[in-house]
């Protein structure tokens, strides 16, 4: 199955993709942009998806995955490199997958201990690439970039959803 890379940004200039893929200064110019690229996505998720539910957090999260994929490979071949660090979009739309569910999560831990708990786990899965996740970022464009941190923000959701469970039974 070939994944076709959306065409639109090809239009755009490449000033305009290089911004919106590197969310401005943010993954050009501090130091572990990926990190900075996940605290700004838990902002995004605070600002845009803590009053929502699951079916409008996952419209919302596949409109936000769409438009990274397209920017994201555009960038990525722009740059003339594969998934090039300072592109943290893809870090940025994920995070909210993270805490898909989250009011289930508080009761036995803080808001705050959930929000930091799935930045750290979301920052691991997506450095270490568990699970097969390091096979989905072979994918090609923009959709490897976007789908490997994609799979780690629903990773570091399952494994916070889990530890909800063990923590209730035991």
């Amino acid at each position: 199955m070939r994944l076709p890379q959306p065409i639109w940004t090809r239009f755009l200039p490449t000033r305009t993709v290089l911004a919106m893929a590197t969310l401005g200064p943010v993954g050009r110019r501090l130091p572990a942009p990926g990190t900075w690229g996940s605290v700004a996505g838990l902002f995004y998720f605070t600002v845009f998806f803590y009053p929502l539910g699951l079916w409008q957090s996952l419209g919302l999260s596949a409109l936000g995955l769409y438009l990274a994929v397209a920017l994201c490979g555009e960038a990525e071949f722009r740059i003339g490199r594969k998934d090039p660090g300072e592109v943290i979009l893809d870090e940025f739309v994920a995070m909210p997958l993270c805490y898909l569910g989250w009011r289930s999560l508080l009761g036995p831990a803080p808001g705050w201990v959930v929000f930091l708990a799935g930045l750290a786990l979301f920052r691991l899965f997506d450095i270490a690439k568990p699970f097969g996740i390091r096979r989905i970022q072979n994918l090609p464009g923009g959709w490897g970039v976007v789908l490997d941190d994609t799979a780690a923000a629903l990773a570091t959701c399952a494994v916070m959803h889990l530890a909800r469970l063990i923590w209730l039974h035991h």
